[in-house]
């Protein structure tokens, strides 16, 4: 009779250890939907705010389980190594695109169709930022319009751009 009690107390806190670990259920509790949202076009700072959200609580804590001390700990200079003026020039120029998707660990940014101020054609674009350092090798982007890829100007034309405001962006924190 005592091995049973003492097997379901260690049963129990095993459970009770295992439960939790599992973390917070995102989307249920915090009101905030699914994991995937998206941003109104013209709205960087939304998207910034996603991006906060998503590393960090509602509290502005780290989110973190009891996992993470059993987890190899991982260089921050490889994961999640975006160089944040590419990143947030990348936002500002294309702020015309509604943002479908940021990944700031990869470096992804995934934009829907949208017509630039002054155009006609409607534009969609991936950005790549592959690097942390301000160079031109970090930042790959990729525009299609609804009849098959922009041309090569074009993209070229909005690389520049990406990396002129990333240069200005950089200045602009060097002065302060």
């Amino acid at each position: 009779m005592k091995d049973m009690r003492k097997a379901a107390r260690v049963g129990l806190i095993g459970a009770m250890l295992v439960l939790s670990g599992c973390g917070t259920v995102r989307g249920w509790f915090d009101g905030q939907g699914s994991d995937t949202q998206t941003v109104p076009p013209g709205n960087a700072e939304r998207s910034q705010e996603i991006i906060e959200n998503e590393l960090y609580g509602r509290e502005g804590r780290p989110r973190s389980t009891i996992w993470d001390i059993f987890r190899a700990r991982e260089d921050a200079g490889k994961v999640g190594a975006v160089n944040k003026y590419i990143w947030n020039a990348s936002l500002e120029v294309l702020d015309f695109l509604p943002v479908e998707s940021v990944d700031p660990f990869t470096g992804v940014i995934t934009t829907g169709y949208g017509t630039p101020p002054g155009g006609g054609r409607a534009y969609r674009a991936t950005v790549y930022v592959s690097d942390p350092a301000l160079d031109a090798r970090s930042l790959n982007v990729a525009i299609m319009t609804r009849s098959g890829p922009a041309d090569a100007a074009t993209v070229r034309a909005v690389e520049d751009a990406i990396l002129t405001r990333a240069r200005q962006l950089r200045g602009r924190d060097s002065k302060l």
